[in-house]
This record gives structure tokens, C-alpha cells and sequence, in this order.
């Protein structure tokens, strides 16, 4: 055991020597500021957005916008198709693309220091956009170990002349996994089989609380399901970062529906998807600081203008459920410990997930 131990830590220091001194002073200018950055696509967006399946290919397009000094600025840059849900052919009106930059393109402009950013697209309508952005949003009260995000109003300029003339439009790039690690001082795990309770305990509780605050059943720890994993440094801990909330009861995505085995009747129905714990004080300082952040939560739907009176209503009473749930012990023990059913579906592998 201390041999291993001494061997994960040496592991683990090579890594830290071995990536450049410039992916940890990475500036990330991007994700700094909350106003909404207004952008330019042009090139030929017509071949890109029908490229949905295969392997994706690359395609030569342009991004410009307007400077603090209402400078105009252009960076030329690569772009392709992504995901697998969300690409496929007819489904969205715009699939997820991944935008690859090179450094001396973005040298002194917002991009700096980005490399390849994945750019969320309505797919059904920018309001499902805004709502996934949000509940990026919401985690990055609740976390440290969180995707930053940075919302978008996107035109395009098609470079072919008969392309017909889109409306502009709200996305919202993704922090780096990479930037994300460096700046919390921890490294990227690969696709090591690891399960839920290998995680940092306190960390697994604030994230897995999250996804069913929000009503999210589409994640896996064990088997990369929109999860992040990333070792502390110093004591190798281990902690989650989810992503990709589109399938959440609080998006409310037209095409979402929940994973048949888990037997749940509509997104916006909540399921624990921890792991057992039958001690329900466990749970304590995770309800506190849920019950701390509550003002916060709220503010970040209520305060914010570009969401539709009757979404904000859904939203009040959608939160209020989690809280009674939560400060109501007969409740909350009845739901965290679902887990712990063996005739429920806690635990349950769900159909595409492959253990690797």
C-alpha cells in the first residue's frame, strides 16, 4: 500500500513537470466578464452544420466581434461537428461544434489562451440554451470544481451566396477541462475505471445533490456519463465536475426524456443517483449549504431578463419542491436513499453505457 501510494504521488509530480508553465498561467479572459459577447461566424457554416455523421471534419471559418475599444477583431480558426446526441442528422437545427484556435491567431484579443472551446448551438430554440447555460451558472455557486461558461449572441455569415439568411442567435462556450484543472490545481484522470465512492465524500454529495436539484438523471461517474473526474495534487483526492444539462427537468428540453430503466415518468420527476449511503447525517452539511444558497440560487433565474415570465414561475415552484424535500427528514431520507433499495433502480447500468 505505501509503495503504491509513493509511486501514485512520483506519478503524479512527473505529470505536473511535464505540462508547459503556460497551460497554469493561463489567463482566460473569456470567462472574466458576464456580459453577453456578441460574435460573428462566417465561412461556408452551411457544409458545417450538415457534416452529422462519421468523423467529423475540420472546416476554415472566421470569428469576429467588437473589442472594448470597438475595435473590429478577426480570428481565423478551424471548426467541426461534435457530441453524438446532439448531432445527429435531422435532429437539431444546430449541432454542437468544437472551435480549434491557434495561439498566435488569438495573441491579445478576448480568445487568448484558448485552445479548443466547445460551443453550445440551439438545438430546438435558444431558450433551452439560456436555461442549460444557467444551470452551469447555478453549479459555479455551489463549486469551485465547475465548468465556467461564457454566454453568446451568434450571427452568421454564410460564404455562400444562396445560403438563406439566419436570425441571430443566444450559445454559450464551455471552459477547457484543461484551464479548469490548472486553475484549481488539480490534473485530468483518463478512463480509469473508478466508482462514485472513490470520490472526495463531501464533493460527491454537493454535486450529486445538484443533479437532482435540477432534475438531471443523465450522468455516471463509473462511466464518463457527462462527468469530469480530477485528482488533487497535493492528496490525491478525487472529485467530479459535471456537464451537459440539457436532459434536466430544469431545461426542459422538447427531445429529453428519462432513460427507460430507471422508470421515471417525466424529466421533471427528481431520482437520487448516488450511491448508498444509509447514515442520513451524512447528508447534513450538504442540506446546510444547500439551505445557505438558496437566495443565490433563486437570484440567478429571477434576476435575469432574457427568461419568460411563465419559465421563472416553473422554476419557483420547481426549486421549492427541492427544498421541502430536502428540510423535510422523512422525505429527504426516502429519496437519498433510494440508492440503497436493491429492488430499485438507484444503481441500475443504463442502456449505451459501457464499463470500461
Amino acid at each position: 500500500m505505501v509503495i503504491s501510494y509513493i509511486f501514485k504521488r512520483v506519478f503524479i509530480l512527473i505529470v505536473i513537470l511535464l505540462i508547459p508553465w503556460s497551460t497554469y498561467a493561463q489567463s482566460s479572459l473569456l470567462f472574466e466578464e458576464e456580459e453577453i459577447l456578441e460574435i460573428t461566424l462566417s465561412g461556408d457554416l452551411n457544409s458545417l452544420f450538415k457534416d452529422r455523421s462519421g468523423k467529423p471534419e475540420n472546416f476554415d471559418i472566421n470569428l469576429s466581434y467588437m473589442d472594448l475599444e470597438r475595435q473590429h477583431t478577426s480570428i481565423p480558426l478551424r471548426a467541426r461537428t461534435r457530441g453524438k446526441f446532439r448531432r445527429r442528422p435531422g435532429f437539431c437545427k444546430y449541432p454542437p461544434i468544437r472551435l480549434n484556435f491557434r495561439k498566435r491567431d488569438v495573441k491579445n484579443t478576448i480568445f487568448e489562451d484558448q485552445d479548443k472551446l466547445k460551443l453550445v448551438m440551439p438545438c430546438r430554440g435558444e431558450k433551452y440554451v439560456l436555461r442549460e447555460y444557467l444551470a452551469y451558472k447555478i453549479y459555479n455557486l455551489l463549486s469551485d470544481y465547475s465548468f465556467r461558461v461564457r454566454l453568446l449572441k451568434v450571427n452568421l455569415e454564410d460564404s455562400n451566396p444562396k445560403a438563406k439568411k439566419q436570425d441571430s442567435f443566444f450559445a454559450f462556450v464551455i471552459e477547457e477541462e484543461q484551464q479548469l484543472a490548472s486553475r484549481t490545481d488539480m490534473i485530468e484522470i483518463g478512463q480509469d475505471l473508478i466508482r462514485p465512492n472513490d470520490l472526495e465524500p463531501n464533493e460527491f454529495l454537493k454535486m450529486a445533490l445538484f443533479q437532482y436539484m435540477i432534475g438531471n438523471t443523465d450522468w455516471s461517474v463509473q462511466f464518463r456519463q457527462n462527468i469530469k473526474l480530477l485528482q488533487n495534487v497535493d492528496n490525491g483526492e478525487l472529485v467530479g465536475v459535471p456537464y451537459d444539462f440539457d436532459h434536466a427537468g430544469i431545461v426542459l428540453a422538447p427531445y429529453a426524456k428519462p432513460a427507460e430503466e430507471l422508470n421515471l415518468k417525466d424529466i421533471r420527476e427528481r431520482r437520487y443517483r448516488g450511491y448508498c449511503v444509509p447514515n442520513m447525517a451524512s447528508f447534513d452539511d450538504v442540506f446546510e449549504f444547500y439551505n445557505q444558497k438558496k437566495e443565490e440560487i433563486y437570484s440567478v433565474y429571477l434576476n435575469n431578463d432574457l427568461l419568460e415570465k411563465n419559465y421563472k414561475n416553473f422554476i419557483v415552484k420547481y426549486l421549492d419542491e427541492f427544498y421541502r424535500t430536502i428540510n423535510n427528514p422523512r422525505r429527504a431520507q426516502i429519496d437519498m436513499q433510494y440508492p440503497c433499495d436493491p429492488l430499485g433502480t438507484g444503481n441500475v447500468i443504463i442502456k449505451g453505457l459501457r464499463e470500461n
